[in-house]
């Protein structure tokens, strides 16, 4: 069973520094964020993945927040892949695995209709990624609002008919659902998914869905590392809390005291 711990981002460290005060930290995982946009090139991708492997820190991408696949309008679609795709790119470079992103909006589509929709999108993405040979696997990510398309049943069904990986963010759910993760539930559920990508923080929200991100509570860190022992469950757990260097400190502490 093996856990790996880490920041999303680098809280404007950059990315040679924040490798290395994660090797100072022991920490072991590191998300890119490209959350407003992919400006890094190849080059630099290239030069940071080197050091996360000589620092022992895996990579993962967050995409742009500005994607939406089930847009009414085709020029947004195609927008939003490109979006993705050039976090693809690079993530290849960076040799980070998995390619993070909220996948779409419901709008006047039905659940199942926009379901169908990110589908054939994501179908189309996974072709240009093979023909690029880029070492990159799409990740849609569970989502924090009703509005957006991602509940981990949706998520579940989508890696079952497309082959794609998704991101567990445990807050968007509780958010998402309105009241306190059943770990043991949707353990069951993750039950034939060997590695689980996941992101954690606290979070404020209505009956809306999420409103934002929050310092990660001790105690929710503790339910949700309980879980993950007691499932036996090979976990990367990105921290997105306004502190995540702290947090994931935190974590890792707590991790020791459970062990």
């Amino acid at each position: 069973m093996n856990i790996k711990i880490g920041p999303a981002g680098t809280s404007g460290l950059g990315y040679i520094e924040g490798l290395n005060k994660c090797k100072e930290l022991a920490l072991e995982a590191l998300e890119v964020e490209f959350t407003y946009g992919v400006k890094m090139t190849n080059l630099q991708a290239k030069e940071i993945g080197i050091l996360a492997k000589k620092n022992n820190v895996s990579l993962s991408v967050h995409g742009p927040y500005y994607i939406n696949l089930a847009s009414l309008e085709r020029k947004k679609i195609g927008a939003s892949k490109k979006r993705i795709l050039d976090s693809c790119e690079r993530a290849h470079y960076l040799g980070a695995n998995y390619v993070v992103f909220h996948a779409a909006f419901y709008g006047k589509y039905s659940k199942e209709e926009c379901h169908e929709i990110v589908r054939k999108e994501i179908l189309d993405m996974q072709k240009i990624i093979k023909q690029n040979k880029w070492n990159a696997i799409l990740a849609p990510e569970t989502t924090g609002k009703k509005s957006q398309y991602g509940d981990i049943d949706e998520l579940l069904k989508l890696a079952r008919e497309t082959g794609c990986a998704f991101c567990v963010d445990f807050a968007h759910l509780e958010a998402r659902n309105n009241k306190k993760v059943d770990y043991d539930e949707l353990f069951d559920k993750l039950k034939g998914i060997g590695h689980i990508h996941s992101h954690f923080s606290g979070i404020e929200y209505t009956s809306k869905g999420e409103r934002n991100h929050i310092i990660t509570p001790a105690d929710k860190i503790k339910e949700l590392l309980r879980a993950v022992l007691k499932h036996k469950k090979d976990v990367t757990i990105i921290n997105e809390s306004p502190d995540p260097w702290g947090d994931c400190v935190k974590t890792m502490n707590i991790l020791s005291e459970l062990r």
